[in-house]
């Protein structure tokens, strides 16, 4: 931990540079988030809102406020798994954006996180159990007045091939519609040409990474939003062994639990993580600081990954640099960019989607591009929109070029990217955090 000293002259440093690149920082609240942050590290890993009834990490409590507590408990209707006890019990927590809602002023998706356990004989057991409550998930949320189930990832595609023209690698997951769920089966191309099938039973022989998206309609916030739970299974075995169905057990570092009942099973299962795991948990982000900064370059993704391990490693002060640029109005392009897939995917169901909610989605849209962009971009951009719009309101056949709404996610990609770059390679600290990383990395 820095001395009190040390402290005070890593905030004065940021503050520098947030004065010189114009971010509004608050040098009082950043002392007392960076004080609040030293205190909670010598006390307990986990931490339980007696009010609530959430619970989660010390660390990731800081950052989470319970505005939007009962939308999520609503989505999780929707989302969740029920427990089965004593045979499957489940932990079900909000992560990413909606679980940072104190620094996220324009989250873009609403993403769950839930531990499945389940006692069984033999692994096979466990993974057949678990095919059953994620094709009984499936079915059942399929579709309803307020959401659309659009896509499950199950299993691990064992060779090479190409799936509705798209290439898939050997272990990456299975994407399976809806449709192919239900008749338990879906088709690729092999090397040589020739079909293969692969049953949903093939699939959980490797379940691997377990997601599943949906399209949600809030009425109250007049939006559409991408909801998606990315499951993390376990299975106990009878010699009271606990084996990851996916062969990884992931850590709690950024996850806030909706249901304090959840507590025993979370507390059997994070009993297994290593001695290392907060270590594991940092150099795993920073080989994606690494992408998305070197590699791939979108500093948005690298930003918010950055943020997490300098809450880990105690760079506090840095850490509350990043908090206030989440907060700035170029990141309400982070909601248009993934806003615009859902937008597409739900206007194409008008019995599914009310055309009012749609509509003011657009709306909502269309203010966001304005308050963040400046010339021909935001004009482009909004010009699309209205189009949309236009067509969503008199509920009429729509041109494939007033459909498509990919150059509008580039643009707002292109300069959510572009700021974050700006803002990260001109504090000195985190550019040579950044140019040690590069060095260091594979």
């Amino acid at each position: 931990m820095k001395t009190d000293d040390a402290s005070s002259e890593a905030i004065t440093r940021v503050m520098e540079s947030a004065i010189r690149l114009g971010v509004e920082l608050d040098e009082g609240e950043a002392a007392a988030w960076v004080a609040a942050m030293e205190t909670e590290a010598t006390g307990g890993d986990v931490v339980v809102d007696v009010n609530t009834g959430v619970y989660g990490h010390r660390v990731t409590m800081l950052d989470f406020t319970p505005q939007d507590l009962a939308r999520f408990r609503e989505m999780a209707k929707i989302v969740g798994f029920e427990d089965r006890p004593p045979q499957v019990l489940t932990a079900l927590s909000i992560s990413g954006s909606a679980a940072q809602s104190k620094i996220n002023a324009y989250p873009a998706d609403c993403d769950f996180f839930e531990r499945v356990h389940i006692t069984a004989d033999t692994r096979a057991e466990a993974c057949a159990i678990l095919a059953d409550l994620i094709r009984e998930k499936a079915i059942d949320t399929a579709s309803g007045p307020s959401h659309r189930l659009w896509e499950v990832k199950f299993g691990s595609h064992p060779v090479d091939a190409t799936k509705a023209a798209k290439a898939v690698r050997a272990g990456s997951p299975m994407s399976w519609s809806i449709e192919e769920i239900r008749a338990g089966q879906m088709a690729v191309t092999v090397a040589d040409g020739s079909t293969r099938v692969y049953t949903w039973q093939d699939a959980s022989r490797d379940p691997g990474w377990c997601k599943l998206d949906w399209v949600i309609a809030d009425k109250e916030r007049g939006r559409l939003a991408n909801a998606s739970n990315v499951l993390d299974p376990t299975w106990q075995a009878p010699d009271g062994k606990i084996v990851p169905l996916d062969g990884f057990l992931d850590p709690y570092f950024q996850e806030v639990y909706l249901d304090a009942e959840s507590i025993p099973i979370f507390s059997r299962l994070v009993k297994e993580l290593s001695a290392d795991a907060v270590d594991d948990y940092v150099e795993a982000l920073e080989h994606e600081v690494w992408k998305y900064a070197i590699q791939e370059e979108n500093y948005g993704k690298a930003a918010r990954r950055m943020y997490n391990v300098f809450r880990m490693n105690g760079h506090y002060a840095e850490a509350a640099y990043l908090r206030e640029l989440f907060d700035e109005p170029v990141t309400a392009l982070y909601q248009v960019a993934a806003l615009i897939r859902t937008l597409e995917d739900a206007s194409g169901s008008g019995d599914l989607f009310d055309t009012e909610t749609m509509v003011a989605q657009v709306d909502r849209l269309i203010m966001s591009a304005i308050q963040a962009l400046d010339g021909p971009a935001e004009a482009e951009m909004v010009g699309h929109l209205l189009r949309l719009r236009d067509a969503l309101a008199a509920r009429e056949a729509r041109s494939e070029e007033e459909t498509d709404l990919s150059g509008v996610r580039t643009a707002a990609m292109d300069a959510v990217n572009a700021y974050f770059k700006r803002m990260l390679r001109s504090v000195p600290e985190i550019d040579a955090y950044l140019v040690e990383l590069e060095r260091r990395a594979p």
